[in-house]
C-alpha cells in the first residue's frame, strides 16, 4: 500500500479532506468512517465492487446527499456541501455517467447551458471563441464547436462534458465511469484528457471498474469495500493485491482464480 504520484500534488494540506464520513439511509449503512484526501495536480481512483459505496461518496461530494456524520474540509476549511450549487460554488465539479448533455444542441450551447456569458443578450461570438480556446487547450478532437452533440462519438461527448465543468474553474473534478462503454481509441482519448486536466493543477477523482484505465492515469488507488476504506495503493500494485482488497479474499486465492481464467501464470487483463 505505497502512495505514489505521477502528477505534481501540492505538498502539505490536501485541497479536499474527508474525515470519518458516514451515511445512513434509514437502517441501512451505506458508508462508515470514510477517510479520503485529494491534492491539487493528482488523480485519485475510487474502486470497489458494486455496493461498495463509491457512488454514494461521490454524491456526498457533489452535494446531492448529505453525510450522516463526519467532517469535510475544502482548502483547509470545514464546509457543508448541502446542495449541488454549493459544491459548484466551492469548486467541486462532477461529471456523472449519463453526462447530462442535450443531443439536439451544438457543442457551444452544451458548454454554456445555464451559464451563458450574458443570459439577457447571448454573445454567441464570445462563447464560440471561449469554447474553441478551451477545447484547444485540452487538445480535444472535436471537429466543430457548432457540431450537434448527437453526431459526436462517446469519447467526444465525454470531452464536452468535462470541458463544460472546467468552464466554472473548479479545483476538483469528479468523473463517474468516464470510459464505460467506450472503444479502445475513445478510451485513450478520454484518458489523455484526464491527464491534461491533472496537468492544469486540478485534483481529479475517478470511479472506474477497469483496472487498466485506473493504472494508466491514477496516482493513488483508493479501495472501498462494504462502505468502508479497505486500502490505498499505488498504480503498480498487483492485480492480486487490488482484487483481494476489493473482494476481501486472500491474495493466493485470487491468484489461483485469475490463473484459471487466463490459462497461464501472470495477469495482463483488466479486473472488472
Amino acid at each position: 500500500m505505497v502512495q505514489g504520484h505521477r502528477g505534481n500534488p501540492e505538498k502539505g494540506n490536501p485541497i479536499l479532506r474527508l474525515s470519518s464520513i458516514s451515511k445512513n439511509f434509514g437502517a441501512v449503512s451505506a458508508l462508515t468512517d470514510i477517510d479520503l484526501e485529494v491534492h491539487s495536480g493528482e488523480v485519485v481512483a475510487l474502486v470497489g465492487d458494486n455496493g461498495a459505496g463509491k457512488s454514494t461518496l461521490i454524491k456526498i461530494l457533489a452535494g446531492v446527499h448529505q453525510p450522516s456524520s463526519g467532517r469535510i474540509e475544502f482548502c483547509g476549511q470545514p464546509v457543508s456541501l448541502d446542495s449541488p450549487s454549493r459544491a459548484l460554488d466551492l469548486g467541486i465539479a462532477t461529471v456523472f455517467q449519463d453526462l447530462a448533455l442535450c443531443e439536439n444542441l451544438d457543442v457551444v450551447a452544451n458548454l454554456f447551458l445555464g451559464h451563458e456569458l450574458s443570459p439577457w443578450n447571448l454573445d454567441e461570438v464570445a462563447m464560440e471563441v471561449r469554447a474553441w480556446t478551451l477545447l484547444k487547450e485540452l487538445a480535444a478532437r472535436i471537429p466543430s464547436v457548432r457540431e450537434p452533440v448527437a453526431s459526436l462519438s462517446g469519447g467526444q461527448r465525454q470531452t464536452v462534458a468535462i470541458a463544460r465543468s472546467l468552464l466554472l474553474n473548479p479545483k476538483i473534478i469528479m468523473l463517474d465511469e468516464p470510459t464505460a462503454a467506450l472503444g479502445v481509441a475513445q478510451t485513450a482519448e478520454v484518458l489523455n484528457l484526464i491527464e491534461r486536466v491533472r496537468d492544469r493543477g486540478l485534483g481529479v477523482v475517478i470511479i472506474s471498474h477497469n483496472m487498466e484505465d485506473v493504472r494508466a492515469v491514477a496516482d493513488r488507488i483508493v479501495v472501498l469495500r462494504l462502505g468502508r476504506n479497505n486500502g490505498v495503493f499505488s498504480p503498480d500494485a498487483t492485480n492480486q493485491e487490488l482484487v483481494a482488497s476489493i473482494t476481501g479474499a486472500t491474495e493466493n486465492s485470487v491468484s489461483r482464480r485469475l490463473d484459471r481464467r487466463t490459462g497461464h501464470n501472470g495477469l495482463n487483463g483488466s479486473v472488472t
